[in-house]
């Protein structure tokens, strides 16, 4: 019954909304980091021997041009390695997988708390927004739009 108390209520929600999607977009960012990284490794992995190879023959034209795609994926995961980790060592394949295990527990977790946040920000600025319309209490922005709207209604109604 206190409207200060239900404009803090409705602040604190919309708050708890964004500070818990901010949180679900960092989840889902080291998500996409984490796989980029697990798909980069298994390139590196599985091209190395032909990149290694190509290294052994002296960087030969001929051996180049038979196994192209190869050795673009394996300087693809380097390319990957550097962006991604900017120096830092590469993480064991076990690490990467239990992170992005955790991750993708994580971020069910709170999709669930993000989901009650938003019907209660919702739910409390409907309530807010009704009683602001009933008893006036709108910004200066959404008056003036309205009495712009009753005074073009006015004119339409005048007899010319």
């Amino acid at each position: 019954m206190d409207y200060a108390l239900l404009k803090q209520k409705t602040t604190e929600a919309a708050d708890r909304f964004h500070v818990l999607s901010d949180k679900i977009y960092a989840t889902e960012d080291a998500l996409k980091r984490n796989a980029e990284l697990r798909a980069a490794a298994r390139d590196y992995a599985k091209n190395r021997p032909v990149f290694e190879e190509y290294k052994a023959k002296k960087y030969s034209n001929q051996y180049l041009a038979e196994h192209e795609t190869e050795i673009a994926a394996y300087r693809a995961a380097q390319a990957a390695f550097r962006r991604i980790l900017a120096g830092k060592r590469l993480p064991k394949m076990e690490e990467l997988k239990a992170e992005a295990a955790r991750l993708t527990a994580e971020k069910k977790s709170l999709y669930g708390d993000y989901r009650k946040a938003r019907t209660d920000m919702r739910k409390l600025m409907t309530v807010k927004a009704n009683i602001d319309c009933l008893f006036g209490v709108t910004n200066g922005q959404k008056s003036k739009e309205m009495e712009q709207k009753s005074h073009n209604a006015n004119k339409a109604d005048r007899p010319r």
